[in-house]
């Protein structure tokens, strides 16, 4: 055999080993899309079956906080417990309840931005905890008020028990509800409606299942709900 012909062959040879592997991996494509095409669905529809039932921000659900009147405007607040300007319009409407709590149904609604405010979510939980004691508007305050400060710790569960303490509230039942699935769940239920309601930033509002502009100020904020009384 001549040095061509060996050549040759050493060619068809290495030709015949690629066409081989790339059937063998076509066939191990196939193979892995016939099972991974089922495993996949049914994971993506566990997901979906799984998660919690949401609510738009013209529906009140029995989990959701609620205060002032029943029968009044409902104002729908998604906020995060770390945001500069949610703890702002914490104030605000601070200021202006006295006036418009007759006429109004506040209802909260958690919505941690996490990847910008690193302690939203342990607030949140927090506030939840506090809310299965019965205290979860004193404890809301509390987060809202002393926002500045526990915002600039490296770690905040001791500043939380501080203020459920400061609430007379049951410590050891509090920290068994915080890792409590059904208590995540309530805060994960609560972005997925904001999300799918519109909510992209905090504070968002909705009056009766509209959504409006952040007031600026009280006189904004008590003429909000003065209009939406008229109408």
């Amino acid at each position: 055999m001549n040095k061509r012909e060996e050549q040759r062959r050493i060619r068809e040879a290495k030709q015949r080993s690629a066409e081989q592997s790339t059937a063998r991996q076509k066939l191990i494509s196939r193979i892995a899309m016939m099972v991974l095409a089922p495993l996949l669905m049914i994971l993506v529809l566990y997901a979906l079956l799984s998660q919690g039932p949401t609510y738009s921000p013209v529906d009140i659900a029995e989990t959701d906080h609620t205060r002032g009147n029943s029968q009044g405007v409902k104002l729908v607040v998604y906020a995060d417990f770390q945001c500069p300007a949610c703890a702002n319009e914490h104030m605000l409407l601070a200021q202006a309840w006295n006036s418009i709590s007759d006429r109004t149904q506040m209802v909260f609604r958690h919505y941690p931005l996490t990847g910008t405010h690193p302690h939203a979510w342990r607030a949140a939980t927090y506030a939840e905890a506090a809310g299965r004691q019965g205290k979860f508007w004193e404890m809301y305050d509390l987060l809202f008020i002393n926002q500045a400060y526990w915002s600039g710790l490296s770690e905040v569960d001791a500043e939380f028990e501080g203020y459920l303490t400061q609430l007379g509230l049951d410590l050891e039942q509090a920290r068994a509800d915080l890792d409590d699935e059904a208590l995540i769940e309530k805060i994960r239920s609560d972005q997925r409606s904001g999300t799918r309601s519109g909510v992209r930033a905090t504070p968002t509002l909705f009056v009766e299942g509209r959504l409006v502009p952040t007031p600026r100020t009280v006189s904004e904020l008590v003429s909000l709900i003065d209009g939406a009384v008229a109408s």
